[in-house]
């Protein structure tokens, strides 16, 4: 019996990198679209937050979002390319986290996490 991988269909692991990468994708979609229209309303607690510009940093959420939720879905399909943008638009989710770790330190330590699954499932379970 044929295996799923020498038919070009994704394994186990480009799956649950797939489906991490869609997840994390809308949370920052929202999270960006949550700043943009509310950027006088939003509350960011803790002290020391970085981020100055909050409807800058939305922007920036947003796109990020929309783009690791293409490159998610691209993953189903096992394309290389979107293999590679997995993993620096992962990278990308983990140092925004910077930003809002002060304010928000669950939520950044949780997005940091899954964008080290993700990484680590695009580079070294690949062929898996």
């Amino acid at each position: 019996m044929e295996s799923s991988t020498a038919r070009g269909e994704p394994g186990g692991w480009a799956i649950f990198a797939g489906v991490i990468l869609v997840v994390l994708g809308f949370l920052n979609f929202f999270w960006g679209l949550a700043a943009i229209l509310e950027d006088t309303n939003l509350i960011v607690g803790g002290n020391g937050v970085i981020i100055t510009d909050l409807t800058a940093w939305g922007w920036a959420a947003l796109i990020v979002g929309i783009v690791q939720v293409l490159i998610g879905l691209g993953l189903f399909a096992k394309n290389e390319a979107a293999r590679l943008g997995g993993i620096l638009f992962a990278a990308l989710a983990a140092i925004g986290q910077i930003g809002i770790v002060t304010a928000f330190p669950i939520w950044s330590i949780i997005v940091i996490a899954l964008s080290i699954l993700v990484i680590y499932n695009l580079s070294v379970h690949w062929d898996d």
